[in-house]
Formats: C-alpha cells, structure tokens, sequence
C-alpha cells in the first residue's frame, strides 16, 4: 500500500499519558479470556487480534520496554490472516507489532492499538467525528462490546480529545477512519441493522445506517452476542429469583 503523503511528528508520550483511561471499571480481559482457548483476553491474543502501531510509536517503545516485537506471522499454529496479505495491507507509516502476552503487559507502554480496542472513531457520511464504534468483527468474542454501558465517561472522553487532537493534525488517518466508518454503514446496511454509537455528548445512541439517523437509548437495550448473551440470560433470571 502506498505510503502516507504526510506524516506529522507526534508526541508519544504525550499521546499515551492522554489516552490511559481503562475501557470499564473492572477487567473485561477476566470476563472474555474464559471463552478463547488459550487462556488470554482476546484483545491481548495475537493469533485473534494483530496489533499495529505508527512507526514512531514503534520507534519511541523499542527503546524503553521489551514488551514489543516485530510481528513475524509465524507465531500462531493457525495465523488470524495470512501474513503476506497482512503485510500488504498495511500502510507504510504503521507496523505491526506482537508481544510477551498478558501477563507481561506494561501497561505504560501499551500500543494504540491496544488503548483503542474495541472502537474507533466513527466518521458520518456528511464528515462529522461524532463518537465510538466498534469493531464489528469482534462482535463475537469482545465482552465490552455486548456491555456497551459499562464504558467509562473517563475512557470516552479521553479517546475524543486523543483522536479530535490527532485528526487536526493528520488528515490521512481522518480519512482513514472516515472509509471504516463507510464500510460499517455498508456492512449494517446489508443485516439491516443499526449501528451503537457512544456518542461524544456523553450519550448513547443507534444510528440508522442509510440516513445516520440517530436514536437516543438506553445502554440496556443494546445487543449482545454469543456467549454473552446468555451469560446476560442466566444472571437476568438469578436477579430476577433473588428479588422474588
């Protein structure tokens, strides 16, 4: 893929001290890792999620942790996607890295990747950054995407002001994001469904993806999938016995 025209230098250690809030109050890594067979969350699991960096995160880590490794695409008996296309995929100005595992992390030295998983900046059709969407392809094994209303205020107001600062001064990852967001609608379009959105007013909300037009709800009323979904169920009808 064809490098970034531009590439402005950025403050890393700025970057990380701006954007270390958790995700939720407690661990969700304790509540998926039950659920992967190897044992580890599936955001920290290299052979389900291949993390990737700006090379000038990479260039600011390598010297300080031994967290992180270049990734090899050789280190998964049965690789999330294939390595050479991974390679391809990938813009000039990222790289994708691998580390030690869970039980090493650093939490200081965390990649980007890591401290925005499982959302990105959702991008509207008429340019407009109004908030969190998820990965859709994680639907399946990110418990924090089926507990959307356990996100911290914290977390999502430290991802806008990291993303509106990085916006203003790199446009090519605004666009970047702008074209996710444009293949979600697609994608949602085509399930005929609506799109959660934690929107930056503090709000959360459904957005219809042919005309972005947003619903307010109730963090409840959002879906859950697979195996949280009935973990959902079970502790639904054991709140429900306890009351009773």
């Amino acid at each position: 893929m064809a490098s970034s025209p531009f590439s402005p230098r950025l403050d890393i250690r700025r970057f990380y001290e701006g954007f270390a809030a958790p995700v939720t109050e407690l661990d969700c890594g304790q509540k998926c890792a039950p659920y992967n067979a190897s044992g580890k969350p599936f955001c920290c699991d290299i052979c389900h999620a291949v993390p990737v960096a700006f090379r000038q995160e990479w260039d600011y880590l390598r010297p300080r942790t031994d967290l992180w490794h270049a990734w090899r695409g050789d280190e998964c008996a049965c690789e999330p996607v294939d390595p050479l296309t991974l390679q391809e995929q990938t813009p000039e100005h990222l790289t994708l890295l691998a580390c030690l595992g869970p039980e090493h992390c650093q939490r200081e030295f965390r990649a980007s990747s890591c401290r925005e998983f499982p959302f990105f900046p959702y991008i509207t059709a008429d340019d407009r950054f109004i908030g969190l969407a998820y990965e859709w392809e994680f639907e399946e094994k990110c418990w924090v995407i089926s507990n959307l209303g356990c996100v911290t205020s914290a977390y999502r107001a430290e991802f806008i002001r990291t993303y509106d600062v990085l916006f203003e001064k790199w446009p090519d990852e605004y666009e970047s994001y702008y074209a996710t967001s444009e293949e979600m609608r697609a994608f949602f379009a085509e399930k005929r469904r609506r799109i959660p959105i934690l929107h930056r007013n503090g709000g959360f909300y459904l957005l219809s993806p042919g005309s972005e037009r947003l619903t307010r709800v109730d963090p409840s009323a959002y879906r859950r999938f697979g195996v949280y979904k009935e973990e959902f169920t079970t502790e639904t009808r054991r709140t429900r016995r306890r009351e009773i």
